[in-house]
């Protein structure tokens, strides 16, 4: 496909409509951070409260915690921390 078929392609298609005048020479990868798989004990209720959302359950209760670290001002000692940690082994 050339570049101008996929430019037409594009503008044809209604799941880019908003995105073709975006200037995207400094976007960045993202990757996401690894998960690694754990056993929790969980309350009942609260686990039955994420399930009730449906498919993705586990990526909503990472979130709600992620965002309780986010907003924890013991955030950066505990980066610190971990970091300490990881150069004594």
């Amino acid at each position: 496909m050339s570049e101008a078929e996929i430019e037409t392609a594009a503008h044809a298609d209604p799941a880019w409509e908003g995105l073709l005048d975006l200037d995207w020479s400094q976007a960045e990868v993202v990757v996401p951070p690894k998960k690694i798989p754990i056993s929790i004990r969980i309350d009942e209720d609260v686990l039955a409260f994420f399930k009730a959302g449906g498919e993705g359950y586990q990526k909503r209760i990472n979130a709600v915690l992620r965002s309780f670290v986010q907003q924890s001002d013991r955030a950066p000692r505990m980066a610190a921390s971990r970091g300490k940690r990881a150069a004594k082994t």
